[in-house]
């Protein structure tokens, strides 16, 4: 079964990125401590991301963050979605207008211009497929950005929640939650590493 899941790194002040973040400093001032954690050596780190990625069906993420990633200094590859864990899983961008060009042209793009949850549905259907060619089950992955991840929760998209949260203190920068209903959360697994602490949990 094909699961919607949001998968984010998170200041333990509730930040995903630092101050003034942008296609040229993507994570902000200090943001960079976010995702120490998925270049670690840590065992439990390495596990973690790997399986995380290698469930990946289709991964759906903001036009912002796509702007960073296609940027001249975004990825490549050796820096990208699971770079060494994972194949490449379709990407679906939620942005009011498609870009005029794409620098990363190997990696298979879908720009959907009619809102957050057409792009949801668009990603189930292509991790289904994948699901299908591949002969195990494959999950949709909401990558982000912060407010791309929070939105998706608060319209009762996502199946489960995985958090990595990573011993800083950002002070400012974009925030994950901004408010609105209340939502309960079970909690599923919690791994500590020594560069985060990993929480599983599903959305009722």
């Amino acid at each position: 079964m094909t699961r919607i899941i949001a998968d984010i790194s998170v200041s333990l002040d509730g930040f995903v990125t630092g101050p003034d973040p942008g296609p040229d400093s993507a994570l902000g001032a200090g943001g960079e401590a976010l995702h120490t954690w998925a270049f670690s050596d840590d065992p439990d780190d390495r596990r973690v991301l790997r399986e995380g990625t290698v469930r990946s069906g289709a991964v759906v993420l903001g036009r912002r963050l796509f702007d960073v990633v296609d940027a001249p200094g975004g990825w490549d590859d050796s820096i990208g979605y699971g770079a060494g864990e994972v194949g490449k899983p379709a990407f679906v961008v939620v942005t009011s207008a498609p870009p005029e060009s794409v620098r990363l042209t190997d990696l298979d793009w879908t720009f959907v211009t009619t809102g957050l949850p057409d792009a949801v549905a668009v990603a189930r259907e292509r991790a289904e497929a994948a699901s299908s060619d591949s002969g195990k089950d494959l999950d949709v992955v909401l990558m982000g950005g912060g407010a791309t991840v929070g939105s998706a929760i608060g319209a009762g998209l996502v199946d489960v929640l995985s958090l990595h949260l990573a011993p800083v203190l950002l002070g400012a920068g974009t925030p994950l939650f901004t408010g609105g209903a209340p939502r309960t959360l079970v909690q599923r697994s919690v791994t500590p590493t020594t560069t985060a602490t990993h929480l599983t949990y599903d959305l009722l």
